[in-house]
Order: C-alpha cells, then structure tokens, then sequence
C-alpha cells in the first residue's frame, strides 16, 4: 500500500475504506484477537503474495524460488492467517477478461462508435 499513488482512479470509496484497513498494524491486530477468542469467533484472513517479491526471499535466505514461497507460506499459516493465495492467478484472470471485452468490442467496431478504442490499465502502484 505503500507504493499506492492515491490517484483514486481505481477505487470507490468503500473500497478505500477496506484498502485502508489492509496494513500490517491492522494484520497483527485480527491475529492478537483471533489467538484470544474461541476459533467461531475468528475473522478469516487471508494473504496474497505477488510473484515479483519471492526471488527477493530466497536470495536473501539462498533459497529456490519455490522453496521460498512453500516457507513463506507456512510461516504466514504458522502466524495463523488462513488462506494465502498467488496473485498470479488473478492477472490471468485480468488478461482473459480484457481479451474478452477487447474481442467484443473488435466485433462491435463497425455497429457502435465508442467500440475503439480500447484503454486499459493497471495500477502503477
């Protein structure tokens, strides 16, 4: 969240509410709270990891990139965070998506005037 420009571009409001609840202090926080109550009380968290930042752990700790990710893994889990998901995953989702929407609106060019161009993004953040 750090490198997030605030260019308010990509979010509504209720979605900067929760943006700002997605910090460090906020993590430890649920997790002090979660070890406290009984577990039907628990606030699920889960984790995602972007890809870029695991050739920086296993270089520190001289580590394949798959041994860093499985030890990162277990140690969010051994913190007690729930899920922790790749976010791999849903840039594959994202580029489907926008192959979709840019195939339809090829289609469409002739029919509608707005069809192209296309613009598309992602947050330089």
């Amino acid at each position: 969240l750090s490198d997030c420009l605030a260019c308010d571009s990509c979010m509504t409001p209720e979605e900067g509410a929760r943006v700002f609840q997605q910090n460090q202090k906020e993590l430890f926080r649920v997790l002090n709270l979660n070890k406290k109550c009984d577990t039907s009380k628990h606030k699920v968290l889960a984790v995602s990891i972007c890809p870029q930042s695991l050739p920086y752990f296993a270089a520190k700790f001289d580590l394949s990139v798959n041994d860093a990710a499985r030890r990162l893994c277990g140690f969010l889990k051994s913190l007690g965070v729930h899920y922790v998901f790749d976010t791999t995953i849903a840039a594959d989702f994202s580029i489907l998506e926008s192959q979709r929407e840019f195939v339809q609106r090829y289609q469409q060019r002739n029919q509608e005037e707005h069809a192209l161009p296309m613009f598309a993004s992602a947050c330089p953040g």
